[in-house]
């Protein structure tokens, strides 16, 4: 499997229309680095801050968009951005997911993303039902055997603090969804396109005792491939790296226009 040349197509040309909006908008930072910039000139600042907004771009809404491309043909439904999510959970939902939130950070349990599905499944139709903030989920799958995916998408490192964080909002996300249907079957995890250790492994490590790493973490080939099927991982950074020799060209003319201002 892997990518078609369709879906190739598509994001050749999501990730032109991306650089180059970027490109003809951009403007270097004004903050002051008058070391930095005698330094290393004012062309390479220029092309730094650059980097960092396209960076900002890739995982803030890039990705998403390439992820509905790949799942499309694959997956039922494949939507970004989901809204079309509930607003309610049941207080006893909330008690059973601050107890296995407590019973993981003081190690009395290991994480068992299936056994915490079912407790929390179990008390998501409560009497006490109140209204939250809307989720927001950055990619919603529904496979064609009827299997839910919700994936938070994150490409920056986290602390603790923000690790157990995200495992709430996942926690919670099943049961807010348990209060509209009692038995969904219904995947919540992390999903990271690409490994910031490479080539040495992703360094899980941080996630250990807090995140079921099977059942809730994704990481570079394995989520790519689980989008797209075998190869797609591959596939999908050949894509990125024709695109980058494609406008290398414009992007060196560009930040030449900042060397001598």
């Amino acid at each position: 499997m892997g990518l078609t040349n369709q879906q190739s197509r598509e994001i050749k040309q999501l990730l032109r229309e991306q650089i180059r909006h970027k490109l003809s908008n951009y403007s270097p930072e004004t903050t002051n680095m008058p070391f930095h910039v005698r330094l290393l000139g004012k062309d390479r600042m220029a092309l730094f801050s650059f980097i960092q907004s396209i960076n900002t771009t890739l995982g803030m809404s890039v990705f998403e968009q390439v992820a509905v491309i790949i799942a499309t043909p694959n997956f039922r439904r494949a939507i970004r951005q989901y809204k079309d999510f509930n607003n309610t959970i049941s207080e006893g939902a909330q008690a059973i997911i601050q107890r296995i939130l407590d019973d993981l950070r003081s190690g009395r349990k290991k994480p068992d993303k299936l056994t915490e599905i079912a407790d929390i499944l179990r008390a998501a139709q409560g009497e006490q039902i109140k209204k939250v903030k809307r989720p927001g989920i950055d990619l919603f799958l529904e496979s064609k055997q009827g299997v839910e995916y919700y994936f938070d998408i994150k490409t920056a490192k986290a602390n603790l603090g923000g690790i157990v964080g995200l495992k709430r909002e996942i926690l919670e996300w099943v049961a807010i969804r348990g209060v509209v249907n009692p038995t969904p079957n219904i995947f919540t995890g992390l999903a990271i396109p690409y490994n910031p250790y490479e080539p040495r492994p992703y360094d899980r490590w941080t996630f250990q005792g807090i995140f079921d790493l099977t059942n809730e973490l994704k990481v570079a080939e394995e989520f790519w491939d689980f989008l797209g099927g075998e190869n797609t991982y591959e596939n999908l950074l050949g894509v990125f790296e024709e695109v980058g020799i494609e406008l290398r060209p414009e992007i060196d003319i560009k930040f030449k226009t900042f060397a001598n201002k």
